[in-house]
């Protein structure tokens, strides 16, 4: 042990008569003879999990905290940060200081006659491990894996997505400063900061979890916190097929496609799946390609050998320094890529990726917003009309028609459920209007008792799409002519 503890209160406090310790000076006094709650199954206890390894928090636990559970937290944090030595525990790795973490608390706990239960004991010695060691009260909500959707609205109010639905959780922080501290901590691994003079940010997570940060004077009612999660396991194509996100016929369709190369552009609005269903298709990429993907925070988790990841920056406190998405997109042309994937098309990045598609990259692919294949196109002509190309309409659709062979359309529908609605072909211009058709839709039913969408992918009846040249190129006819009848339900 090390430290500022000598023989006594650790917390600094005196000891009222009765042997029962005082409050460290500025703290709240101590909880000592609250009845307990209901007793909670209690986690695995530290000497029975792995060396390193976390204490997991059970979902009971968390959302049952309240004010008080709140109070003896920042007692026991109060005291413990008069007791430790940071600097000595700054020099230890993650494991000893988490154990040296865990040893005072519990010290200052029995000090204080402080009464829980083992499992509150536990979730406590955790939380104040995260606050101090990771990223405080978002480490149980990072842990489980079936939340989408993190939303921090300033210190007292978290939000999740589960199962496509919005709930409010019990998690708090102690105050505005602590969620600062830990929105700074969280882009400032990614060589990027946030303050009053730089209030929004872009970032994300080691594991590719996108985060965005906005902060006071932006923020009205404190640091505002968006985390974009990512399953800890790389979902495939098998998955969505399995969640009903698309038939397996459809799945088929969208392999042939991936494998002939055809350049796709995946449409869709904000978390309807478009990011997601990218690495899903990037997984059709042979091994040998030399693939080069361009992001404002890098979130693709392609599995190929020969991958080159690039992400943008912004500027720096001078106002200089940026590279934009656009100077990316041109710098892949000079690094012999073989496709080229776009994390997300928002601005004149447009123009430069038309252009790779169109002169020897194919395969590339991008994803933007838009709620239909047909507002995706229109999109892409307006992007590049807003960065300054003075070309006539009709030169830039036929751009895209030359450029974009399949918009594959992505929706979250009103039951949380997420679904691939359209996968659709560009056939043409005709006059100056860009001719599309749909291979096959998402064809809604009706509900199930429980309130969830029912409904089926159905096949348009094209016998032979735009891409089925390419896909004989690719000698794979045969297998799209059987997911095309598969589709149609011969």
């Amino acid at each position: 042990m090390f430290g500022k503890r000598g023989a006594g209160d650790p917390s600094g406090g005196t000891t009222r008569p009765g042997g029962i310790p005082a409050a460290a000076p500025g703290v709240g006094a101590p909880v000592a003879q609250t009845p307990p709650p209901p007793r909670a199954e209690a986690p695995p206890r530290p000497e029975s999990l792995p060396r390193g390894a976390q204490v997991p928090v059970p979902e009971a636990v968390i959302e049952r905290r309240n004010d008080d559970y709140y109070r003896v937290k920042t007692t026991i944090f109060n005291a413990l940060i008069d007791t430790i030595d940071l600097g000595q525990l700054a020099q230890l790795d993650a494991e000893s200081a988490r154990e040296e973490i865990r040893d005072i608390v519990i010290e200052i706990i029995s000090i204080k006659n402080v009464v829980m239960t083992i499992s509150e004991q536990e979730a406590l010695l955790e939380d104040i491990c995260n606050d101090i060691l990771g990223y405080g009260p978002l480490e149980p909500l990072l842990a489980r894996d079936d939340i989408a959707d993190i939303m921090v609205n300033g210190p007292s109010n978290v939000f999740i997505e589960v199962a496509g639905k919005v709930q409010k959780t019990s998690i708090r922080f102690r105050d505005n400063s602590q969620l600062m501290n830990i929105c700074q901590r969280i882009v400032s691994q990614v060589g990027r900061r946030v303050d009053e003079s730089s209030p929004i940010c872009d970032a994300r997570l080691p594991d590719g979890s996108r985060v965005n940060v906005i902060a006071p004077p932006l923020a009205l009612d404190g640091p505002t916190l968006t985390i974009r999660k990512f399953k800890k396991d790389k979902l495939r194509m098998a998955d969505l097929v399995k969640f009903g996100s698309i038939s397996p016929a459809g799945a088929r369709i969208l392999s042939v496609i991936g494998h002939c190369r055809a350049n796709i552009l995946i449409s869709g609005g904000t978390g309807s799946g478009k990011t997601t269903l990218l690495n899903c298709l990037t997984a059709f990429i042979e091994t040998d390609e030399r693939v080069i993907t361009c992001e404002d925070a890098a979130e693709l988790q392609l599995q190929q050998p020969h991958v080159v990841r690039l992400e943008t920056r912004p500027p720096n406190l001078e106002g200089s320094g940026q590279v934009t998405m656009r100077d990316l997109v041109r710098n892949c042309l000079r690094m012999r890529p073989e496709r080229i994937i776009v994390g997300e098309v928002r601005g004149p990045e447009a123009f430069d990726l038309l252009q790779a598609m169109n002169t020897g990259h194919d395969g590339s692919m991008g994803t933007l917003h838009a709620n239909s294949p047909r507002e995706a196109l229109s999109r892409l002509e307006s992007m590049i009309t807003m960065g300054g190309f003075s070309l006539p309409s009709r030169t830039i659709r036929e751009m895209i028609v030359g450029s974009i062979d399949v918009v594959v359309q992505a929706s979250r529908l009103r039951d949380g459920s997420r679904k691939i609605i359209n996968i659709t072909e560009v056939v043409g211009l005709e006059g100056d209007v860009i001719i599309t058709q749909d291979i096959m839709n998402f064809e809604i039913q009706g509900e199930d008792a429980n309130g969830k969408i029912t409904g089926r992918h159905r096949s348009t009846g094209i016998g032979r799409p735009r891409f089925w040249e390419r896909a004989r190129y690719f000698n794979l006819e045969r297998e799209l002519a059987e997911a095309l009848d598969e589709a149609e339900g011969r």
